[in-house]
């Protein structure tokens, strides 16, 4: 939902902080890699209990990941290895900070209430896959009700008022297994409109044979059974 609506306007208010830290010298990838050990910090004060600080490094985390994007754009360096390793670190900062709920929750909640920030993992992961291999099919898999952004924003503001923590990780999971299903039906859609296939894709068939070629191969079979008689 943000990525679809509020993305580009973002990104250009964005602009300027870019600019002003690519005249620093700092790295869009020293960027990303900062936002990294943020979430691991955030995993590790969640899961010692501290959740009202694994808040704030939670904050901390969003923003280098909204500003590495900036800093690429700005210095003119952003490439297919960039996208790549931002998109590797996106994956693993959920995994990071995730993984610290259900830490916590393992740690003072009674039964298996733990899995639950797993299953909102797996769903996410999920999500990401159908984006992901629905572009490289050259489909659009944007959008959805619960996407990454949304995800740091509920997950913070369960963080924030304890108490209902567990309630918004159950309303958190209802809404990514909504947006699942958003995006394959949106790709399925999409797919079973008729379209030529990529030529890397497309069956190979046996070129037909030319008609001097046929009475060639004729004419061989003939001598054969001559010579055999």
């Amino acid at each position: 939902m943000f990525d679809g609506n509020w993305r580009t306007t973002v990104d250009k208010g964005l602009t300027p902080i870019g600019q002003s830290l690519r005249r620093t010298g700092i790295s869009a990838d020293v960027i990303t890699l900062t936002g990294i050990a943020m979430a691991g910090l955030a995993a590790y004060t969640i899961g010692s209990g501290y959740l009202r600080l694994g808040f704030l490094f939670i904050v901390l985390t969003g923003v280098p990941d909204a500003l590495d994007g900036a800093v690429a754009r700005a210095s003119g360096t952003g490439s297919t290895r960039g996208a790549y390793l931002d998109s590797v670190s996106d994956r693993l900062t959920d995994a990071l900070m995730f993984g610290g709920v259900a830490w916590y929750l393992a740690s003072n909640e009674p039964g298996r209430i733990s899995m639950l920030p797993v299953a909102i993992m797996a769903a996410a992961m999920l999500v990401s896959y159908q984006r992901a291999k629905a572009e490289s099919l050259g489909f659009d898999a944007k959008g959805g009700i619960m996407e990454r952004a949304e995800r740091f924003i509920v997950l913070a503001f369960g963080l924030l008022f304890n108490e209902i923590l567990i309630g918004v990780l159950w309303v958190m999971l209802a809404l990514t297994v909504i947006t699942a299903v958003q995006r394959f039906v949106k790709v399925w859609k999409q797919a079973s409109v008729d379209r030529p296939l990529p030529r890397s894709r497309q069956p190979r068939r046996r070129p037909r044979r030319t008609t001097s070629e046929s009475v060639w191969r004729q004419r061989m079979r003939e001598r054969r059974a001559l010579r055999n008689h």
